[in-house]
């Protein structure tokens, strides 16, 4: 069978079973399913569909200026939690500081996290917490990784048909829409737990 004939339960229940180290946590350690994924949110305005009263043809903004940050988020799709951060660029020792950051938010359970293959995601200087194990997705495969429906939700739902006036702006309006997500694990759940996620025992016998 091609790889890219695997369902996503079999690349994990693989995953585990390589050298890794997973297999020699001590017995019942609880594991900490988590996708992390990057989005780049600037001043270059996003047009989308609204709904306005009728018969009103609804006008908005368009501005192109290029500038950029960063927003890193890791969601457990079980139960909801989200971790995340918005930064100024990416790159391996941003990386690392995003992996210290989640692995200190679920500091009793040791964390499997998927993620793809970005070249900071593989840099040698990539410093992976004791607590943490890391997984590349399949290639050319974004519809495995939930945390794409939390960059739809917060382009949507914050940052679409707006104008902003500095970079700064469009940091505060990420992190507001973050906030809110952080405060509604049934939300985020809701968006993220595929069916076949919950198919996955989570602790080691």
């Amino acid at each position: 069978m091609d790889k890219g004939d695997e369902r996503p339960q079999e690349v994990i229940s693989k995953w585990s079973n390589r050298k890794c180290g997973l297999r020699q946590l001590p017995s019942g350690t609880r594991l900490r399913l988590l996708f992390q994924e990057e989005a780049r949110f600037g001043c270059i305005s996003d047009q989308r569909r609204c709904w306005a009263p009728w018969p009103l043809r609804p006008i908005v903004g368009q501005q192109i200026v290029r500038q950029f940050v960063y927003g890193l988020a890791a969601v457990s799709p079980l139960d909801g939690q989200l971790c995340s951060l918005v930064l100024p660029w990416v790159d391996a020792p941003a990386m690392s500081m995003f992996l210290a950051h989640t692995a200190a938010c679920f500091r009793k359970e040791h964390c499997l996290m998927i993620l793809d293959g970005a070249g900071w995601h593989t840099a040698a200087g990539l410093q992976i917490p004791p607590t943490m194990h890391l997984l590349r997705l399949p290639p050319y495969s974004p519809e495995l990784n939930p945390v794409e429906h939390i960059w739809d939700h917060l382009r949507e739902n914050y940052l679409s048909n707006r104008i902003f006036g500095s970079l700064d702006a469009v940091v505060n309006q990420v992190c507001v829409g973050l906030r809110n997500l952080h405060h509604q694990p049934d939300l985020v759940r809701s968006m993220t737990c595929f069916d076949w996620l919950k198919t996955l025992s989570l602790t080691f016998k």
